[in-house]
């Protein structure tokens, strides 16, 4: 019997594959020494439960357990960039940033429901007349976490491409009640903001492992309708096919960017565009750092600048939650 060996027909180098009988193999090809980061993380296992194979959504307890008497944590909706393996919150590659994340917010009890890759439907299954909070999607929520989490301060997380996914779920959960859900504000980590034509940065600024050129192109053009382009509303949100940004009723915003960052002029284009929009957008920019730096384990263990820019980002975070908590501040 003669196997047919599946030929590529498509491939961003060393992330993903598709093959001509419509299979995609996302297994990532990296150095042996780097197949460390992504791994499962034993430390992330001990500290996140499945709650909901179906809808995909994990918790991650930062600091007390479950059964402590405290009754105030924040809530952190959590979405990544990168496709699978490597987006899974079980990997280190994210189980370290976001456990770092964790120690530094003001809370010691704040707890963060993950959700991996959440779309922008994701915080539309909320019913109001159901009495309980559902999961993201609509699912009921555990009534452990019931007596733990304040639905009152929600903040959506997203970097690179997610950083597009968090400003595009704040704009449309701005046009609806989200009640008993308050979303407090908006974190967007290096977003992916671009346009179909190329800007400066993109061609001048250095390339990385974790974003060059035909990443950028390559996913997108797999992500995107047929027809699309970079113009599309959610990669290019100040463009002419965007909703008007005066128009949309947004929480406050840390708007987070890197120096050295392919997307830097795309990035302050937007925040530019959020300004003049009248939007509550406070700017933080790492000095002399690329795209999603703080994902670079080697380092950021071994690279003083890596890591005081890593530190100076999460307390950046860290701070901005802890001003909207203190003058209560936010709400969509």
């Amino acid at each position: 019997m003669v196997v047919q060996q599946r030929r590529v027909v498509d491939e961003v180098s060393g992330w993903l594959r598709v093959y001509d009988d419509g299979s995609v193999d996302r297994s990532c090809v990296s150095p042996p020494e780097a197949m460390f980061m992504i791994d499962p993380a034993p430390a992330m296992k001990n500290s996140s439960r499945g709650c909901d194979p179906g809808c995909r959504v994990r918790v991650r307890f930062s600091g007390l357990g479950l059964h402590t008497g405290y009754q105030d944590w924040n809530i952190f909706l959590i979405g990544f960039a990168y496709p699978k393996p490597i987006d899974s919150c079980t990997m280190r590659l994210t189980s370290r940033w976001l456990g770092w994340l964790g120690q530094l917010l003001s809370r010691s009890t704040s707890g963060s429901l993950l959700r991996t890759g959440f779309r922008p439907q994701s915080m539309m299954g909320f019913q109001p007349s159901s009495g309980l909070p559902p999961w993201p999607g609509g699912r009921p929520m555990s009534p452990c976490l019931l007596n733990k989490a304040d639905f009152d301060r929600v903040f959506l997380i997203g970097d690179s491409s997610s950083g597009l996914l968090v400003h595009d779920v704040a704009s449309r959960a701005g046009k609806i009640d989200l009640s008993p859900l308050n979303l407090a504000g908006s974190i967007l980590i290096h977003p992916g903001v671009c346009r179909a034509t190329k800007s400066r940065s993109e061609l001048e600024m250095p390339q990385t492992p974790l974003l060059t050129l035909e990443m950028e192109d390559k996913f997108l053009s797999l992500a995107f309708p047929i027809g699309s382009t970079k113009d599309h509303p959610i990669t290019c949100p100040m463009g002419p096919a965007a909703p008007l940004l005066s128009g949309l009723h947004l929480p406050p915003i840390l708007y987070c960017v890197a120096e050295k960052d392919l997307f830097i002029d795309r990035n302050m284009e937007f925040y530019e565009a959020l300004k003049k929009a009248g939007k509550d957008v406070q700017l933080f920019a790492s000095h002399n750092m690329t795209h999603s730096f703080y994902l670079k384990k080697l380092a950021v263990d071994n690279g003083p600048d890596t890591k005081s820019q890593t530190e100076k980002l999460f307390e950046g975070i860290g701070e901005f939650i802890r001003s909207i908590d203190a003058h209560g501040e936010g709400g969509t």
